[in-house]
């Protein structure tokens, strides 16, 4: 029993960790940032993310930190993205 109780208090709650994302998605979000910050090079370094379709690799660039996602979607931060092409 207690053992039990101190796996309880070791747990860590997972809303503290970022979700695991596809690094293919990673990439795909890479590619639509840096694509958008080429067109247009006054918005760069003022994104939260790219916002990416999981199965097609189609997404937009998100100005605003919680985006309205739909279910085949998910938020690529733009640290993520950064960490990764690096």
């Amino acid at each position: 029993m207690y053992a039990l109780r101190q796996e309880q208090v070791n747990y860590t709650n997972p809303k503290n960790q970022p979700p695991l994302i596809d690094p293919a998605v990673i990439r795909a979000a890479g590619k639509i940032y840096y694509t958008y910050c080429e067109v247009h090079p006054e918005m760069a370094g003022q994104a939260s993310g790219v916002a990416i379709n999981r199965d097609t690799h189609r997404g937009k660039v998100i100005f605003n930190g919680q985006p309205a996602l739909l279910p085949a979607e998910c938020f690529v931060p733009l640290n993520q993205i950064e960490s990764h092409m690096y």
